[in-house]
């Protein structure tokens, strides 16, 4: 299953499977529709002669090589200006797009149906002959006039998908599934690995895409084991280091794990790979977004209003992180006993990992910084009551502030600063003292804003 997921992700960020599979239907529709005679006269037959056939195919051919060359170069254009603009890590969002992956499937498909047909229309056993598949070629005309049409409908899609709205808007609606697909919401505090465990070693080094909880889960039930996974989802492991722990329910049979057999269900169910995914890492999500923060805060780009705009779609997923559990994913028996125990970061490290770097990036622009409060705000008002979080969210405003104050020599520029903080300290006092509710307190933080926020 493992394999297969890792085969699903790779097609779908593959620019060159699609339309291979294209060209192959391409070429087994041709081969049937060359076998359909619906004669001279009728309105669906080409009505030109068969050298008029060859030179309409060679023309098609023509010029489907140059309609694809031009889009691998939009594409080529494409992938740079994401790249050197935005970040590296959002190149994998416009090779998985479909639109772009079925108009060049299109194009390669209108070229291999083409070409094909030169090898039958208007020869037959070597020799010219006047008869040919009449509706076959009227096909590659109508092939013709759909790839024109998706030629300017890509330019349209790659101009828009250009745009970093657009962009920021894919990672978000990529993101937010998987914070709520109810993995890692389990709080609790997790105990110290027994000194009886044993460590199983990664056998190559890569990043942990996903893990097939199921299987995991069922080979630990069936064992009387529990398996520890040592890194997050997400994160970068090294071959020779320890992959996980694993130890039985009585201490007294260690000896009977057969690690072996163990380690080879672990390595099936443990997918490691040269790149993360969205699968069941959200903090992927989240490091795009901050990259495209940071990106446009460098002094090459120096684009701050880019960095307020990726700050405002970061603040659409800490809202939906904020309004449930947050931490490890622990998969139990039907007793409740933990068997798959899977590390995740709590809500103050997701603050702290995603708010730190735009954080000290954009401290001496206030309108980050006011953006990143906002964030916050949003934060207190939609998150759960749990005074850890409050007191995350406060230090998290107060290193912003105090990073304002440090780097902003103008004490008006900071009065946006302060008043947001101020908004925000009215939030969490609402939410702590439960006057008036949710509601309420957003008002109330809206109502009090003494500065417009600058766009």
């Amino acid at each position: 299953m493992i394999r297969w997921n890792a085969l699903r992700e790779y097609v779908r960020g593959s620019l060159w499977v699609l339309p291979g599979l294209c060209a192959l239907g391409a070429l087994a529709v041709g081969s049937t529709l060359s076998q359909v005679d619906v004669g001279p006269t009728s309105p669906l037959a080409f009505q030109g002669t068969s050298d008029d056939a060859r030179s309409l195919l060679i023309g098609i051919t023509a010029t489907m090589v140059t309609v694809i060359a031009l889009l691998l170069g939009l594409a080529v254009v494409a992938l740079q200006l994401s790249s050197t603009q935005f970040s590296p890590r959002l190149l994998r969002n416009f090779l998985r797009d479909r639109p772009n992956q079925l108009v060049l499937g299109a194009f390669v498909a209108t070229f291999a149906y083409s070409a094909a047909g030169l090898m039958t229309v208007g020869v037959a056993g070597g020799e010219r002959s006047a008869e040919f598949p009449r509706f076959a070629v009227s096909v590659a005309v109508v092939l013709l006039f759909l790839s024109l049409g998706l030629l300017v409908f890509f330019a349209d899609h790659l101009a828009h998908s250009l745009q970093i709205d657009a962009i920021m808007r894919v990672v978000e609606r990529n993101t937010l599934p998987v914070i709520r697909s109810g993995l890692f919401v389990d709080e609790r505090p997790l105990p110290p690995v027994p000194e009886r465990a044993v460590p199983i070693p990664a056998r190559r080094s890569g990043y942990v895409q996903a893990v097939e909880i199921r299987r995991l889960l069922a080979m630990a039930v069936h064992r009387r084991l529990t398996v520890w996974l040592r890194p997050r989802v997400g994160e970068h492991v090294v071959a020779g280091t320890v992959l996980c722990w694993v130890w039985p329910d009585q201490p007294g049979k260690a000896d009977q794990l057969e690690v072996p057999a163990v380690a080879e269900v672990v390595h099936g169910a443990v997918r490691l790979g040269f790149e993360r995914t969205l699968e069941q890492d959200p903090g992927f999500g989240f490091r795009q977004l901050v990259d495209a923060a940071c990106k446009a805060l460098s002094p090459a780009v120096n684009d701050p209003y880019t960095a307020v705009q990726a700050v405002e779609h970061l603040s659409v997923l800490y809202g939906a992180l904020a309004a449930g559990p947050v931490g490890d994913h622990i998969a139990r028996d039907a007793d409740g006993v933990a068997r798959v125990v899977i590390p995740g970061r709590r809500f103050a490290d997701h603050l702290a990992l995603g708010l730190g770097l735009i954080r000290r990036y954009g401290a001496g622009e206030p309108t980050v910084a006011q953006a990143l409060l906002r964030l916050l705000g949003s934060c207190a008002t939609l998150g759960l009551d749990d005074p850890d979080r409050w007191a995350a969210i406060e230090r998290q405003a107060e290193f912003i502030v105090a990073a304002a104050e440090r780097t902003v020599a103008e004490p008006a520029d900071l009065a946006v600063v302060h008043t947001e903080a101020a908004n925000l300290r009215r939030t969490l006092a609402a939410r702590r003292t439960g006057s008036g509710g949710l509601a309420d307190a957003a008002g109330r933080a809206d109502g009090a804003r003494g500065a417009p926020t600058p766009t």
